[in-house]
């Protein structure tokens, strides 16, 4: 293992897409200036709208939560040797574990494309 990690490989995984938003958006504001609230409106409707799937996930399905099928809460850490798990998800449930991950973006992902055709 290395003990020094370049700050590329540092940095958060979406930087490179939060760097091409921000020209893209400067680009807008020259090209178009007048289309940036239109921009941000529909931004922050897809924006809700994710957040609104996810809370319509849980109310829908409240007992089947994918973290409720991991060993330990995820909230209070980890300290597993490295190269481990992080999160294991306790035996005999990996299928049903990864069912309610499958449900809850099918979900978020449903509520996100409506909203965004009717957009």
């Amino acid at each position: 293992m290395k003990d020094f990690i370049p700050l590329w490989l540092r940095a958060p995984r979406s930087s490179l897409f939060l760097l091409l938003s921000v020209v893209l958006l400067a680009a807008l504001a020259v090209v178009s200036p007048v289309q940036l609230p239109v921009a941000l409106y529909k931004l922050t409707l897809i924006a809700l709208a994710a957040v609104v799937g996810y809370w319509l996930d849980r109310a829908l399905f409240p007992y089947a939560r994918p973290d409720g099928y991991l060993v330990r809460d995820w909230r209070h850490g980890t300290d597993e040797p490295v190269g481990d798990v992080d999160f294991p998800v306790v035996q005999g449930y990996i299928r049903v574990f990864t069912a309610a991950m499958i449900r809850r973006a099918l979900v978020v992902g449903a509520v996100v494309l409506g909203v965004a055709a009717g957009l």
